[in-house]
């Protein structure tokens, strides 16, 4: 486990990278061209990602990028 000790404008810039990467990946998990292998790859990634950002953000906010554990 690696510690960091970010300021608080460095904690907005991770704050909002997490955002747009969690954002571009549910994009494609809902894009039906993508195949499935991929799909999954990305929802291996996407719990990654979550799991940071949910490391920053409110509760408010985490709401908002958690998946149903049953999608698909």
């Amino acid at each position: 486990m690696l510690g960091f000790l970010f300021s608080e404008r460095e904690c907005r810039e991770l704050d909002y990278v997490l955002r747009k990467e969690l954002d571009e990946m549910l994009f494609d998990l809902n894009d039906k061209k993508i195949d499935p292998d991929i799909k999954t790859a990305i929802e291996n990634r996407y719990k990654i990602i979550f799991r940071m950002y949910a490391r920053l953000a409110s509760p408010k906010e985490i709401s908002r990028y958690a998946r149903n554990r049953m999608y698909r």
